[in-house]
């Protein structure tokens, strides 16, 4: 989880540069319905095999500054088992209606999805 093409299940990054600490950057290449794009992302959380969060600061292809943070929290249950939390959150989008888009998109449902994802790359 700490690459960056890691970052989303539907990214892939082009610098592949191993993550190592809080304020490292990385971008990565996206594709939605109506095209691809890059993201600018600066880390704010992380804790080697446990934590990794980020802020996506700008869509580059736009130029447009986004806001919205990814984090996932990882917590080992047992020797097979760990618990994965995933927390996305727009309260730093600044454009109210980027924000309401950014929250319609990334719901509960798209969430789970992403740590089913995860669940099964790692099963």
């Amino acid at each position: 989880m700490i690459l960056p093409e890691r970052a989303h299940p539907s990214s892939a990054s082009n610098q592949g540069d191993r993550i190592k600490e809080v304020g490292d950057t990385f971008t990565v290449n996206m594709t939605k319905e109506d095209g691809d794009y890059q993201t600018e992302n600066t880390v704010f959380a992380f804790a080697e095999g446990r934590t990794i969060g980020w802020k996506n600061d700008r869509n580059i292809t736009d130029d447009v500054p986004v806001g919205a943070k990814w984090l996932w929290e990882l917590e080992p249950i047992d020797a097979g088992n760990t618990n994965a939390t995933l927390t996305y959150d727009a309260s730093e989008i600044e454009d109210a209606e980027l924000r309401a888009g950014a929250i319609k998109s990334f719901d509960e449902s798209h969430l789970e999805d992403s740590l089913s994802v995860v669940a099964s790359a790692v099963a």
